[in-house]
């Protein structure tokens, strides 16, 4: 049976067989693999970093930030001045500016160099998620397209579990330089990919930066965003921590960290899948589900730190808080019209956001006094802050709505 391109508005039907989109969604999954790896591996190998640059641990973080910003800036300008490019060759550019940036980043002879180059690789990151989004969604028929955008995201996912540790790993026997050359193995693994099975596509018509832009003026664009920004951070906030919950709080000895790693991993995975798959069937009730459960499961994180077998299932349970991304991708693409690219990478550019947001806070907290295990309550707030702006999301649609009717 073939599947058809029509989930994105204003695309004709184009079929494919059932192996061709695998083909097609192993490569972009392959690619998502390797930004993965490459965006969480250097958590694991700042102390070799540091030392070898000279630097203290947490300035060694400054790359880890120079990165996350990268990906915020980099997906609205790339959406909007390629707005005009095929999609097959804008992912192999991207693609190939992701490999070449590893690979540099493997040889930067200074820390400054080093900063600039995590900076100039994480650019194309929110673009292409967005755009390798738009086209998974476009092979298969609409009421399965969240499943086919989180299939693609699975390497995301897939990364945390296995790419981040064996890359760490390498990274610590042989040199960071190794991990990060590795990873560009992957990006240059994914233009060959990419050029061998996603066929040249044509530009759509009527597409220019100007109509890109035209997601701004959409609410429901910045709603959407808005969600992911706020509720997604709640994760961030719990994972930024939890080797020090683990630790300090419950009282596990180093050796477990790996395995609460291991659980978060896992839980992405699950949720990451069958997140998709309630989504294809109930959109808004699976991104609301999802927040008010995040919100629960951290409250209790926070009650039941102590005991190391609550904490690992709400360890394993808060990972699997990441349905959220694959619903949230496809509720841009109901709202944001005809400026697909610009919205669909603006997700990642929000879900960073949520990163740097749910880290600040936890750390915060910590600060304060309140203790590891309160980044959990840090993380339920933010979670209850998502469903507030989902609520004010519909409640906005609503009111359009009814307009709408009256003018007609």
């Amino acid at each position: 049976m073939a599947a058809a391109d029509r989930a994105v508005p204003g695309e004709k039907p184009v079929p494919r067989s059932r192996l061709a989109v695998a083909l097609i969604e192993l490569a972009l999954a392959v690619g998502s693999f390797g930004i993965g790896t490459g965006e969480f591996a250097i958590m694991g190998l700042l102390p070799n970093v540091a030392q070898e640059f000279g630097v203290t641990t947490p300035e060694a973080g400054y790359a880890i930030s120079a990165y996350a910003l990268g990906v915020v800036v980099g997906a609205p300008i790339i959406a909007v001045l390629a707005a005009k490019l095929a999609r097959q060759t804008l992912l192999l550019v991207l693609m190939a500016v992701f490999a070449i940036g590893n690979v540099v980043s493997a040889l930067a002879p200074g820390f400054e160099s080093f900063v600039l180059l995590r900076f100039l690789t994480g650019l194309p990151h929110g673009a292409y998620f967005g755009v390798a989004a738009l086209v998974a969604a476009s092979l298969v028929e609409p009421r399965k397209r969240t499943q086919a955008v989180a299939r693609v995201m699975l390497g995301l996912t897939v990364a945390t579990l296995l790419g981040t540790p064996v890359a760490t790993w390498f990274g610590q026997i042989l040199s960071w330089r190794v991990a990060f050359a590795a990873v560009g193995f992957l990006g240059a693994l994914t233009v060959v990919l990419i050029w061998l099975f996603l066929p040249k596509d044509k530009v759509q018509e009527g597409a220019s930066p100007i109509r890109e832009l035209g997601a701004f003026k959409r609410k429901q664009v910045w709603f959407t965003l808005s969600i992911g920004a706020v509720g997604f951070g709640g994760l961030f906030s719990v994972f930024s921590y939890i080797a020090s919950t683990a630790t300090q709080v419950a009282q596990m000895p180093e050796s477990a960290v790996p395995m609460m790693m291991a659980l978060f991993g896992s839980g992405m995975i699950v949720g990451n899948l069958v997140g998709a798959w309630f989504a294809d069937r109930n959109l808004i009730g699976t991104i609301a589900g999802t927040l008010a459960g995040s919100a629960v499961v951290m409250s209790v994180l926070s009650l039941t730190a102590e005991n190391p077998y609550m904490l690992s299932i709400c360890v394993f349970l808060v990972g699997s808080s990441v349905a959220i991304g694959p619903a949230l991708q496809t509720r841009l693409m109901d709202v944001a019209a005809d400026a697909q690219t610009l919205a669909a990478a603006l997700n990642h550019s929000a879900f960073n956001i949520a990163n740097a947001l749910g880290a600040w806070l936890g750390g915060l907290a910590i600060a304060s006094g309140y203790g590891f295990a309160s980044t959990g309550w840090v993380g339920a707030i933010l979670a209850v802050g998502g469903l507030v702006v989902l609520a004010l999301s519909m409640a906005s649609d609503q009111r359009s709505a009814r307009a709408e009717m009256c003018k007609a």
